[in-house]
């Protein structure tokens, strides 16, 4: 059973991050989407928010399990016995950044790989932070986010 980590804050989760992973659920046999905390980042909401919001939207997909996790990713991928992780590439600066994640984690942990793949081009410019600061400016973000999100980002507004 070929097993991926697909890791993000997902704050929140858009029909990018969506997209990216049925199509991982169509490659692997089961795809772990890990919700994590980030020092750098605000979150919209608490860790739990995002994990239980993640899930909802995701819900349709069979073989997707969704979990929140706080630590080292490479920790957190060998427990889930897993040894691939999953990242979503949507321009060349997003390239740069993950480089760079990839040399680290490949000298945290050299035999966990990681693969890229390219969300479909109609959520390409899609992020979480625009999605963020559109709903915050009270646009309509309906056409990037599943209703669940619109629905969080509410909440905790």
């Amino acid at each position: 059973m070929k097993t991926v980590v697909y890791p993000g804050t997902f704050n929140p989760i858009t029909n990018g991050h969506t997209d990216l992973v049925e199509r991982a659920s169509s490659i692997f046999d089961r795809v772990i989407v890990a919700v994590g905390t980030s020092k750098q980042k605000s979150n919209y909401a608490p860790l739990e928010t995002r994990v239980n919001v993640t899930r909802e939207v995701l819900a349709h997909i069979k073989n997707v399990e969704v979990t929140g996790f706080d630590g080292l990713l490479t920790d957190f991928v060998r427990s889930q016995g897993a040894n691939l992780i999953l990242r979503g590439l949507r321009t060349v600066a997003d390239f740069e950044y993950e480089f760079q994640l990839v040399g680290m984690n490949r000298k945290l942990a050299p035999a966990i790989e990681t693969i890229f793949l390219a969300p479909d081009e109609e959520f390409s410019y899609i992020s979480s932070t625009l999605v963020r600061e559109i709903a915050a400016l009270g646009g309509d973000i309906s056409s990037f986010v599943a209703p669940p999100v619109i629905k969080a980002l509410e909440e905790f507004s």
